[in-house]
């Protein structure tokens, strides 16, 4: 299956400079029908507290965006996004397939403390496994990477390929790239870990988006700065 990765430099709170960055990129790539493309948490708005901000209009634009695109490119589309559910604001992973249709959704499950993130946003109360293309795919956001009991429920439940959506700060990198290769060693499965680049008015991000395989090798690290792989990967290496 083929991977596209957006490493993006979100700009802060402004979903429509967003997602036009985005629809650039994806417009000049012109990714495989059947690719699977990979977008970062909150990726429309950038790891924003202000529910007014995240949760309203901006939901709903990124929401149509993916959708958008997985029409008219044929693809599957993986991106975070805060929106309202069951009138509780939620930091979410949201996917949509190539007929527009709603295939995933995943709740974080472990609010960012430190950014009063669980007094904001609900959290989730379990994990996700989502069947398609051949494969179980077990969404995660950020600071879930940091608890591995989740990564093994997941396993549990057949997960072959992990994705994890982040805005994880620079200073904090190698924990990163550390945590996603032990997911992988640890479950045997493909981890893709897909963050952010550039600043907001809180944290810098040094990007490092990573896929690593089944035996722990990382098969691609995307750097610093904004920047986009496709990748293609074997499942079978998994089985």
């Amino acid at each position: 299956m083929r991977l596209v990765l957006g490493q993006i430099d979100i700009a802060w709170e402004d979903p429509a400079a967003n997602v036009r960055r985005v629809g650039d990129a994806l417009g000049a790539l012109r990714p495989a029908p059947g690719s699977w493309v990979i977008l970062p948490e909150m990726w429309a708005t950038g790891f924003s507290m202000d529910v007014a901000a995240t949760c309203g209009t901006a939901a709903s634009i990124a929401l149509e965006a993916q959708r958008s695109w997985a029409m008219d490119l044929g693809v599957r589309v993986l991106g975070g996004v805060a929106s309202v559910v069951g009138g509780k604001p939620m930091n979410r992973v949201v996917g949509q397939d190539a007929e527009g249709r709603e295939w995933l959704s995943f709740a974080k499950l472990h609010g960012f403390s430190p950014a009063h993130e669980p007094s904001i946003y609900q959290t989730g109360s379990d994990v996700v496994a989502a069947e398609a293309d051949g494969c179980h795919v077990a969404p995660f956001i950020c600071y879930d990477l940091r608890f591995p009991e989740v990564f093994r429920e997941a396993s549990a439940r057949g997960a072959d390929l992990m994705v994890v959506v982040a805005n994880w700060p620079a200073r904090r990198d190698r924990h990163w790239r550390a945590l996603l290769v032990a997911r992988a060693i640890e479950n045997q499965a493909w981890v893709v870990g897909v963050n952010r680049a550039g600043a907001d008015p809180n944290a810098t991000y040094a990007g490092r988006s990573l896929v690593v395989d089944p035996t722990g090798v990382v098969r691609a690290d995307l750097g610093e700065g904004e920047r986009w792989l496709q990748l293609d990967v074997d499942m079978g290496e998994a089985a």
